[in-house]
């Protein structure tokens, strides 16, 4: 049963005087391609925020247009929002979680205001000095961090199609942004990786082996 979110965290950091709390969330953890990236949001002090974000949920549970939808009321309401991202390079050089707290950090970074409190669907922040509560399934509970993911999912599949899918048409990088579909995988069998693939991910290091 699809969950949708509430304001209830951030209602209460709002009582106890964090008034800048942050959503945030990633996208492209388990892709074999590409950034992972993460999204920051701040949004004003207002309990009428379910109404002007209806809709808004897990980034996964939505269509791509009502993604886009989406992603334009959050950046015209949100006080301050910010994406950073991790590359397939770091990824492989320091391992996916430590590249995804990376790009939060670097998201994190970008805000203006500086947020009080952090809300963050799942990880823990070890470099970021102030507050903050990690969630599991916290795009499932909370709007900020829904939002934070929406905005995670669509920079990301901007990126994919701009970058990967231009350079490297034959992979289908608009279609799938680099997840795991049979389409990618008969395309790595029959072309190899691509400079974007993430080298320590199976199976692109099976098909290295192959290609050597």
């Amino acid at each position: 049963m699809k969950k949708n979110p509430t304001l209830d965290y951030e209602k209460a950091l709002w009582e106890q005087g964090f008034f800048y709390v942050a959503g945030i969330d990633e996208a492209g953890r388990g892709a074999w391609a590409g950034p992972v990236m993460a999204g920051a949001v701040i949004f004003p002090v207002d309990e009428n925020l379910p109404v002007i974000l209806d809709g808004v949920r897990d980034s996964k549970q939505m269509t791509p247009e009502t993604r886009e939808e989406k992603f334009r009321i959050i950046t015209d309401y949100a006080i301050g929002w910010a994406v950073g991202s991790a590359s397939n390079w770091e990824i492989d050089s320091m391992g996916i979680l430590p590249a995804t707290r990376l790009a939060m950090d670097r998201a994190i970074a970008q805000l203006q205001p500086l947020p009080q409190y952090l809300l963050i669907d799942y990880v823990r922040l070890f470099r970021q000095m102030m507050p903050q509560k990690s969630i599991i399934k916290g795009d499932e509970c909370s709007y900020s961090i829904a939002a934070a993911s929406i905005l995670a999912k669509v920079c990301r599949d901007h990126w994919m199609v701009e970058h990967c899918a231009e350079e490297f048409p034959q992979y289908g990088f608009e279609h799938h942004k680099g997840y795991g579909t049979q389409f990618h995988q008969e395309a790595l069998e029959k072309f190899g990786p691509c400079k974007y693939h993430r080298k320590s991910f199976h199976p692109i290091a099976s098909e290295l082996k192959l290609f050597e």
